[in-house]
């Protein structure tokens, strides 16, 4: 059914047209989507998927665009997925992050895929794993996955990217000891951007400190400096970005970060299925009528909740109800 409406072929080979239609599928949660993923997911697992994560104004998509650059020296296809923040007047991407990268838009071995946030607290589009398999099975080498830049709450994009590259600046040094229990845990390497500004050595010092403080059996990652407007320090990135995929290789970890993503991949859309199927229009007549009751002091969140559960056909027998 998928491949009536992209040549799944034609996707292979890498034709641009096709990787857009098929992502914009399933970004729009197109009744085929699902079974072009299906088509598609047989195709998927050679690509290295880079996350590129920080706060708003550290320079990620000037970062992303001359890696593109760099990888494309080397021969190999890359693929950019920019989740940018959506308008609230059309729901889509304001195309911020793509702008950025004039450089490596005209290179037909470069897909750039701006997606909207659309609300997801975590930095990553909701469909920016599918959009990466599609990228997969093109036959991209290298795909980036660039977060919204919202800070703290960009953490899921651990479980999506294999290695994940957290950019600051040397005005990000005096917030890094609050940014430690969330953001700096994620990283895979640090990368100091705009280092020609006056405290980039600081930074970078204080990065280490809170890296060195962070209890045995971490393996501490390692800090770089880069002027990425300028193309400074991206081939020395780009050669940590593989060793870490090696030592990930030959440890055995980046199997496991795969299996960890495909379970949670798989747990979510059952999940989303449950959910679906779960809020009937019975369903939310007892939730309306359930929140009335609670609000005039009828009823309890946790009573209300019980009934809907209970209210579940499949609802295994001795399963608890809710205080």
């Amino acid at each position: 059914m998928a491949s009536k409406r992209v040549d799944l072929d034609l996707l292979r080979s890498g034709s641009s047209l096709a990787i857009a239609r098929a992502i914009s599928l399933v970004e729009n949660d197109d009744p085929v989507a699902q079974s072009l993923l299906a088509d598609l997911f047989p195709h998927t697992g050679r690509a290295y998927r880079v996350g590129i994560t920080g706060p708003p104004g550290a320079g990620k998509s000037t970062l992303t665009n001359r890696l593109a650059q760099h990888y494309r020296t080397l021969g190999l296809e890359v693929g950019i997925i920019a989740v940018d923040p959506t308008s609230p007047f059309t729901g889509g991407a304001l195309l911020g992050d793509r702008v950025r990268m004039t450089d490596v838009e005209l290179d037909h071995r470069v897909f750039i895929r701006s997606m909207a946030s659309r609300g997801s607290l975590g930095g990553l589009s909701r469909k920016t794993a599918e959009a990466a398999d599609v990228l997969d099975a093109a036959g991209k080498d290298v795909i980036f996955l660039e977060t919204v830049g919202v800070g703290q709450s960009e953490l899921d994009i651990a479980g999506t990217a294999d290695t994940t590259v957290v950019v600051l600046v040397p005005e990000s040094g005096d917030s890094i000891q609050a940014m430690k229990a969330g953001l700096m845990e994620i990283a895979d390497l640090f990368v100091l951007n705009k280092a020609d500004r006056a405290g980039a050595d600081q930074a970078v010092m204080a990065l280490e400190m809170i890296l060195h403080f962070r209890g045995e059996g971490h393996r501490a990652p390692e800090v770089l400096k880069t002027i990425a407007s300028e193309g400074v320090g991206i081939s020395d990135a780009a050669a940590k970005i593989r060793e870490h995929q090696t030592n990930l290789e030959s440890t055995g970890a980046l199997v496991e970060r795969r299996r960890k993503r495909l379970d949670d991949r798989i747990r979510d859309l059952v999940a989303d299925h449950l959910l679906h199927e779960f809020w009937s229009t019975s369903r939310l007549a007892i939730l309306r009528e359930g929140v009335e009751d609670a609000l005039n002091g009828r009823s309890t969140p946790y009573a209300i909740a019980s009934r809907l559960l209970n209210d579940h056909p499949e609802k295994q027998a001795g399963t608890q109800e809710l205080p």
